[in-house]
């Protein structure tokens, strides 16, 4: 039924369940019931009492459907499989794998390649190891038996938490099944050394995945916050100090929305220069197909006009998927242009509240607050003195900025000096900056973190998908800054 949810109704589901599934399961129950109660001992090669009850001319129909209903349930562990990984990694609680969404309308339809792999490998290694059928079923019913406890445990949270029921009524529910389920769970750990090991060995390692990560993750993340820079260290470089200001555009990626990450700091500190257009990006998923591109990019200010610096939060949807990063420069630009522009409509910073210092709050560049003053893909326009083309080499696209007259000379040249200074860099090329961590234990640790940092999360960090690759950062334009992190 879970694995259902992802293809059908909650009505269709219900139904086929209530009128169609649940007769047939306990038909056949009972039917296998009453043939064992009447025959205590089977004397057929078969050995297994559902086909020893089955007459003999209804045996290979009968296996046939029992395939086939295998592949259900086959199907319903993959699909599974596939959306606790998704939601695990979306938490942070499991490394980056590659998630593909194999549907626009519904969010819990999607592919996970990596995990699809490693549960062929795990079931001809189950297969092969086992070679016993019986171990297969203790197993499966270990595994079947916890899944039910543990559903009715988190259930009866469920009552009380979201359905706001008594604490009474759920002590009830969690009595009154949990003592049956507890009876069977308990049956089925004497099997234990007979197969039952083998979904509490796989269920303890996940679990230590799990933790490893999100543990080293939330550590990261507190570091990150802990030694970021105040804008104002940020507005202090200049050349007094040896920093130059290098033509181009710098796209800095960081999972902060505030304040400057520590692995900016660590690069102006070991190469004294950035460049003239600074733009410190963050890149979020947001729980909807598709979103516009009118309403991707919330751009901000970090710092004065004159300083050149910029925050971008990019929202992408589990359908979005980015793969010409020319036209992701270009968009990003555009969008800049626009938040100049309506900056400037909306009188400067006074339209803003300011969030840190010289940071200001985020604005939705390209919503339908902005007349557009830019056209793509080539679009004629009839050639005027105060308009300015960018038209990057490597692309086809244009996007033209139009300068109108406004009743304020000052604030005309200085939007058109900004806009200017955005086509100047953008010529130059963008080159973008990622962090390069190391995680390490602090000194005088104990032997438990240790193995947890320097040996397993390094490990997992390393092998599964980077940064850089999950951004399609195309390698030629790619500059990592090595971060050691001491949690």
């Amino acid at each position: 039924m879970f694995a259902d949810l992802g293809h059908f109704s909650y009505t269709a589901i219900q139904v086929a369940f209530t009128f169609i599934v649940y007769p047939s399961l306990i038909l056949a129950y009972m039917g296998q019931a009453a043939y064992l109660s009447k025959h205590h001992r089977i004397y057929t090669s078969y050995q297994i009492g559902f086909y020893a009850s089955v007459p003999e001319c209804l045996r290979w129909p009968v296996l046939g459907i029992a395939i086939l209903a295998s592949v259900v349930g086959s199907q319903a562990i993959i699909s599974g499989t596939f959306s606790i990984i998704n939601q695990s990694q979306s938490l942070g609680c499991f490394p980056r794998v590659k998630v593909v969404h194999t549907s626009e309308k519904i969010h819990g339809q999607i592919y996970i390649p990596e995990v699809n792999w490693m549960l062929m490998i795990l079931c001809i290694a189950v297969a092969v190891g086992f070679r016993d059928i019986k171990h297969m079923g203790n197993a499966s019913g270990l595994a079947v038996i916890t899944v039910m406890l543990v559903t009715t445990c988190l259930t009866s949270l469920v009552m009380i938490l979201c359905w706001h029921k008594s604490p009474f009524l759920a002590l009830v529910f969690l009595l009154f099944f949990g003592s049956i389920e507890v009876l069977y769970f308990s049956a089925s750990l004497i099997k234990f050394l007979e197969g039952a090991w083998l979904p509490i060995l796989l269920a303890l390692f996940l679990m230590i995945i799990m933790f490893v990560w999100h543990y080293a993750t939330i550590k990261k993340y507190e570091f990150d916050l802990h030694n970021k820079v105040s804008l104002d260290w940020l507005l202090a470089l200049g050349e007094k100090l040896g920093i130059v200001r290098v033509p181009g555009i710098a796209l800095v990626y960081t999972d902060l929305i505030a304040g400057v990450p520590a692995n900016f700091s660590h690069f102006v500190t070991n190469l004294p220069a950035f460049h003239r257009i600074l733009v410190f990006v963050c890149v979020k998923s947001v729980p909807v197909p598709f979103v516009p591109p009118a309403e991707r990019y919330l751009v901000g200010r970090v710092g004065p006009p004159n300083h050149r610096s910029y925050r971008c939060i990019v929202r992408y949807g589990y359908r979005d998927v980015q793969e010409d990063i020319n036209a992701f420069e270009s968009e990003l630009i555009a969008s800049l242009s626009d938040f100049v522009w309506l900056e400037a409509s909306l009188g400067g910073h006074q339209s803003s509240e300011s969030v840190d210092g010289y940071e200001y709050g985020l604005t939705v560049a390209g919503s339908n607050l902005l007349t557009r003053r830019r056209l793509d893909y080539n679009t004629e326009l009839p050639s005027e003195e105060n308009a300015i083309e960018l038209a990057p080499e490597t692309t086809v696209k244009k996007v033209r900025f139009f300068l109108e007259e406004n009743n304020n000379s000052a604030l005309s040249e200085a939007v058109r000096e900004e806009l200017e200074d955005l086509l100047a860099a953008r010529e130059f090329g963008c080159t973008f900056i990622l962090g390069h961590s190391h995680v390490q234990a602090k000194p005088g640790s104990s032997i438990m973190k240790k193995l947890a940092i320097d040996v397993a999360y390094n490990f997992l960090r390393r092998n599964c998908r980077g940064p850089d690759v999950a951004l399609r950062v195309p390698p030629a334009s790619l500059l990592e800054v090595g971060m050691v992190y001491v949690l």
